[in-house]
């Protein structure tokens, strides 16, 4: 029996984890793209507002780039806004695309490096393995520690009134990832919650995942579930805790590295139709059915959930089945002491709703293939019961 068996993969190729690394973006945008003169800066107009752009912008401008800033990304983007955005890059004429914000923004700036200098649709590039040729430079900024998006190979976009789709390319691995927790420290409690457990997310549904879990992916969510699992109260507690803010944004990007490789499965495929129908962001969405999808996979990962409760709740013991329970019960604990939401009521989501929100969720096939157990829409619809 073969120990390791045979897998892939791919990350991003450079990465700088510095405290005010942001402050000195010219300088390393210069000396990764030497020849490169016109910069599209993309964010959204909340983090805009912040007036933490100004100092990275200053930054390029002072390293010689022509930078334009667009800040029209919304949470979620739909098509129209992508679209806007290539249009805005080719009308600079760019030739390095920075995402500085949120996974929105991220997920944005990606599918404009693959858009703005090639004559392919955007709607020929949804799916997996659509985009064709070569990207403009790409550099990824997050002000959220939890997509880990800085480092993954998809971007979704909105399609519908409530649909979405995913391009997944090694096109979208960005060229350099840069995490300053400077950026962050502005974020509310409830935010720094939703979007550190979304981390915690990426981490245990990598780690728990049926296809491409490896050793790399594995060693990454582990390091990433201890990184998270230790920061994410005192930088609720604290926001200006730069230490537990630099903490989480390193924990965010494992994470990020782990499940682009090992990918996510039942508490995103349940997550997305919260999000789509009822617009509750990402982060809380898969918050509020964590613990459930959870005890429903037990039966099937049980081990695999005992190993990470030796890192989130180091003193559990007894049988497997105990210490998985610890991890799901220390899940809960961490959004209770963080205030988020706990249950879809809180939300606006009632009883009527589950069964459309069950027939959503099941449309998340390429997800649900990689659950630990097998979901059906019974299952489905049960496990958004004991959310409610």
């Amino acid at each position: 029996m073969n120990d390791f068996p045979a897998f892939a993969f791919s990350t991003v190729a450079h990465i700088v984890s510095e405290l005010g690394a942001a402050r000195k973006l010219g300088e390393l945008v210069r000396a990764r793209f030497p020849s490169a003169q016109r910069v599209l800066l993309v964010t959204d107009p909340g983090f805009l507002k912040t007036g933490l752009v100004q100092a990275p912008a200053d930054s390029l401008a002072a390293a010689g780039f022509h930078v334009k800033i667009y800040s029209d990304v919304v949470a979620d983007p739909p098509e129209a806004v992508v679209l806007a955005a290539v249009a805005a890059a080719r009308g600079h004429a760019s030739d390095v695309v920075i995402g500085l914000g949120g996974g929105s923004s991220m997920d944005v700036a990606k599918l404009i490096a693959v858009l703005a200098g090639s004559e392919q649709p955007l709607s020929a590039i949804y799916g997996i393995g659509n985009v064709q040729g070569a990207r403009l430079p790409l550099v990824q900024i997050p002000t959220t520690a939890g997509t880990g998006s800085e480092v993954t190979n998809i971007a979704i976009v909105t399609t519908g009134e409530t649909t979405k789709m995913g391009v997944v390319a090694p096109q979208l691995y960005a060229d350099l990832a840069i995490l300053d927790a400077e950026l962050t420290t502005g974020l509310p409690p409830m935010v720094t919650a939703a979007t550190g457990i979304d981390a915690m997310v990426h981490a245990i549904e990598a780690y728990t995942s049926r296809h491409k879990k490896n050793p790399l992916s594995d060693m990454l969510a582990r390091q990433a579930l201890g990184l998270l699992s230790r920061n994410l109260i005192p930088a609720c507690e604290n926001g200006g805790n730069l230490a537990a803010r630099q903490a989480m944004l390193l924990g965010a990007m494992l994470a990020g590295q782990a499940f682009s490789n090992a990918p996510v499965a039942a508490v995103h495929a349940l997550a997305y139709p919260i999000g789509g129908i009822f617009h509750v962001p990402h982060g809380l969405s898969n918050s509020l059915v964590l613990p459930h999808v959870m005890r429903f996979n037990a039966p099937a990962a049980a081990p695999l959930y005992a190993e990470l409760a030796a890192i989130v709740v180091p003193h559990a013991e007894g049988s497997v089945e105990a210490r998985s329970e610890a991890l799901i019960v220390a899940m809960q604990q961490i959004a209770i002491i963080s205030g988020i939401e706990r249950s879809l009521q809180q939300v606006g989501i009632a009883e009527s709703d589950l069964d459309r929100l069950a027939d959503d969720a099941m449309l998340q096939t390429r997800l649900l293939g990689n659950n630990p157990r097998d979901v059906s829409r019974a299952d489905a619809r049960a496990i958004y019961a004991a959310a409610l």
